[in-house]
C-alpha cells in the first residue's frame, strides 16, 4: 500500500462526555463492534464481568470512573483506528486536553435525558478553539428522554453548532425500538441481547413495512411521522464539508450499553471524518513543500511570537509530538511509556531522531502498538498513529521527535489550577521512594507543580484542576512506589502568571491583600496566588501597572492576549 494510502485510512479521534454519559460504554462497544474483542465488559457491574478494556488502572475499577486516557488502536473496514478514550471527570480535565491535541475529530456523547452539560460545553469549546470536527452521539435512548427535537435545538443555542441528525429514534425509554437512517432512508430494528455483551440481532427494512408500524404504538408512530416530515422540510440537510471544518455536527441516536445504533454511528463517523491533518511548527522551514506564515493579531497585523510553518502529512521527514507520559501501566516491569502522535513520515523501530529540546539524537528501538493495558511491539506507523516509547526518561509532555530540526511543534497546552495543597514525605525511610514517585507523575503531567516563597520546609506546591487529582497522585505514590505522603491544603484558589516588570525586582513595593503569595512555575515563570477573587480584583486596583495573565505568557502571546 502507499504512503498516501495509508494515510488516508487512518482515523485518529477522541470521545468526549460529561461525567456517566456513557463514554466508556461507548468505547467498550466500538471495540466489540470493531471485532476487536468478543464480549464487552459492563461498566457498572463490575463485580460479576470484567472491567472495561479502556480502564486499566485499579483505582478507575474501584471508582467506576475513568481516569487516565487510554489509547486504543485496531483496523476495521480497511480503517486504522486510534481511539482515544478519555476522563470525563471535570477534575481530570487537564488530560483531555492534552489529549485533544492529538486527534484529528471528536466524538461528543450525550445523555439524550439531560441534554448538553456543563462538562461537555467546556470540552466542546476546546474543539472548537482548535477547529476540531465534532461528531455527536444522543445516548441512553432506552431510558425516558428530552424530546429529539428539543436535544437538536439545544444543540444549536448552547453551543452555537448546526446540527444535522443522520438517524432518528424509534420512540424512546422502554419503547425505544431502533433508528431510523435518514440517508438510506432504512429503519434498523433491534433486538436486546444480556447485559449488552453481544452484538445487537437488527432486521434492516423500510418505514412501510408491517413490522414497523406493529413495534411502535399509535402515538409513538404519528410523531415519528411528523418529526421526520419536519426534518425533511426544515432541517439542516447533511454537508460533509461544514462537518469537516467543525461547522456541523451529525447527530446520532442509540443506546451504547443496548448496542442499539453503535454499528451505524462507527460506520458513519469513519466514513464522515477527516484523515490525518497538517500540523503547525512554530519554526520556520526554508523548504519550498512548507507553506510559511506569522499568525495574525486582531488588527490583522503580524502578532508576536515565531512564524510559524505548516507541515503536510506527506512529509517525507519524520516527525511527531509526545501528549502523554504513563508509568506503571504494566506493574509486572515497572516501566514508563510516552504516547506520540506521529504527524509527518513514516516511523520505523529503530529510527535515530532528534530530541528537539535537548537536541540529542535518541533511537527508538523500543515501540508499541497500544490496546489499554496491553501493547504489541510496532515496526512502522504513519501519519495519524499513536505509538508507545518505552525507555527513554528524558522525554517529556510536548517534545517533539523529529528527522527535521527545522520542526517544531508547541502543540500541548497549560491551564491555570484551581486547588492547591502542599505534598510531603511523612516517613524520612520512604525519602527515595517518596522522591523518584513524585518526580514521575510530575513529568506524567498528573498535576502541577510550582515553588512558593511560603512554603513549608519540604513540601512541594501541587497544583490541579480538581482535588481527585491529589487523590490520585497519593493513591498512585503509595500503589507504586511504595510511599506514604501527607497532603496540607494551601489557602488559594486562584493563580496568575505575571507579564516581566521591572517593579517585580521588589514585591514588597506591590500593595497586595493578606493571604496573597509569589511564587513560579517549572519554568521560572512569576506567578502570584490568590484567596479568593476579591484578593485579585484588589491586586489589579492597587497594582495597574503589573499585568496578570490566565495563561503563560508564551500560550498569550500565541492567542492574541489574556
Amino acid at each position: 500500500m502507499s504512503p498516501a494510502a495509508e494515510i488516508a485510512r487512518r482515523r485518529t479521534f477522541a470521545i468526549i462526555s460529561h461525567p456517566d454519559a456513557g463514554k466508556t460504554t461507548l468505547t467498550e462497544k466500538f471495540l466489540l463492534y470493531g471485532n476487536a474483542i468478543h464480549l464487552a465488559g459492563a461498566v457498572k457491574d463490575r463485580k460479576n464481568q470484567r472491567a472495561t478494556t479502556s480502564d486499566w488502572m485499579e483505582l478507575e475499577r474501584q471508582r467506576g470512573i475513568s481516569i487516565s486516557s487510554t489509547v486504543l488502536q485496531f483496523d476495521y473496514a480497511g480503517y486504522a483506528v486510534n481511539l482515544l478514550d478519555t476522563p470525563g471527570h471535570k477534575d481530570f480535565s487537564e488530560d483531555t486536553y492534552r489529549v485533544l491535541t492529538a486527534v484529528d475529530a471528536v466524538l461528543m456523547v450525550i445523555d439524550a435525558a439531560k441534554g448538553v452539560e456543563a462538562q461537555t460545553r467546556k470540552l466542546f469549546e476546546v474543539c472548537r478553539r482548535r477547529g476540531v470536527p465534532i461528531f455527536t452521539f444522543m445516548n441512553k435512548c432506552d431510558r425516558p428522554t428530552r424530546s429529539p427535537i428539543d436535544l437538536l435545538d439545544e444543540l444549536e443555542n448552547v453551543l452555537s453548532l448546526q446540527a444535522s441528525p443522520v438517524v432518528w429514534p424509534l420512540g424512546n425509554g422502554p419503547g425505544f425500538r431502533g433508528v431510523f437512517d435518514r440517508r438510506a432512508r432504512q429503519v434498523h430494528l433491534f433486538e436486546r441481547v444480556p447485559g449488552g455483551a453481544y452484538q445487537a440481532p437488527v432486521r434492516v427494512t423500510s418505514m412501510d413495512d408491517p413490522l414497523v408500524r406493529a413495534r411502535l404504538d399509535d402515538d409513538t408512530h404519528a410523531e415519528l411521522t411528523d418529526q421526520l416530515a419536519m426534518l425533511d422540510g426544515a432541517g439542516h440537510p447533511f454537508d460533509l464539508a461544514a462537518v469537516r471544518a467543525g461547522r456541523q455536527t451529525p447527530v446520532y441516536f442509540g443506546s451504547a450499553v443496548n448496542n442499539f445504533g453503535i454499528q451505524l454511528l462507527l460506520d458513519g463517523f469513519l466514513s464522515d471524518s477527516v484523515p490525518p491533518q497538517p500540523r503547525r511548527s512554530v519554526a520556520p522551514h526554508p523548504e519550498p513543500n512548507r507553506s510559511t506564515r506569522r499568525s495574525l493579531g486582531e488588527d490583522g497585523s503580524p502578532a508576536p511570537g515565531p512564524i510559524s510553518a505548516i507541515v503536510p502529512v506527506d512529509d517525507p521527514k519524520f516527525s511527531g509530538f509526545i501528549f502523554k507520559i504513563q508509568a506503571n501501566m504494566d506493574p509486572k516491569h515497572r516501566d514508563r511509556i510516552a504516547f506520540l502522535r506521529v504527524c509527518s513520515g513514516k516511523f520505523e523501530r529503530d529510527m535515530a531522531v532528534i530530541h528537539q529540546r535537548t537536541g540529542k539524537t535518541v533511537r527508538l528501538s523500543s515501540s508499541h502498538k497500544l490496546f489499554g493495558q496491553e501493547r504489541a511491539t510496532v515496526d512502522e506507523a504513519w501519519p495519524g498513529d499513536v505509538i508507545g516509547l518505552v525507555g527513554h526518561d528524558a522525554f517529556g509532555i510536548g517534545d517533539t521527535l523529529t528527522e527535521d530540526r527545522g520542526i517544531v511543534f508547541d502543540e500541548i497546552p497549560r491551564f491555570a489550577p484551581e486547588v492547591f495543597s502542599y505534598i510531603s514525605n511523612p516517613s524520612p525511610a520512604d525519602a527515595k521512594k517518596f522522591r523518584a514517585g513524585l518526580v514521575q507523575l510530575l513529568q506524567e503531567g498528573v498535576v502541577q507543580s510550582f515553588t512558593a516563597r511560603t512554603a513549608p520546609p519540604g513540601a512541594t506546591l501541587l497544583a490541579a484542576v480538581g482535588p481527585l487529582q491529589f487523590e490520585v497522585v497519593q493513591y498512585r505514590l503509595k500503589s507504586e512506589y511504595g510511599a506514604e505522603s501527607r497532603l496540607e491544603a494551601a489557602p488559594w484558589t486562584v493563580l496568575r502568571w505575571l507579564r516581566p516588570h521591572p517593579a517585580l525586582a521588589n514585591l514588597s513595593s506591590l500593595v497586595v491583600a493578606t493571604g496573597v503569595g509569589f511564587g513560579a512555575d517549572k519554568f521560572d515563570q512569576p506567578v502570584v496566588f490568590f484567596p479568593n477573587d476579591w484578593t485579585l480584583r484588589y491586586f489589579k486596583e492597587k497594582n495597574p501597572d503589573i499585568e496578570l495573565l490566565e495563561l503563560p505568557p508564551e500560550q498569550n502571546s500565541a492567542n492574541g492576549g489574556a
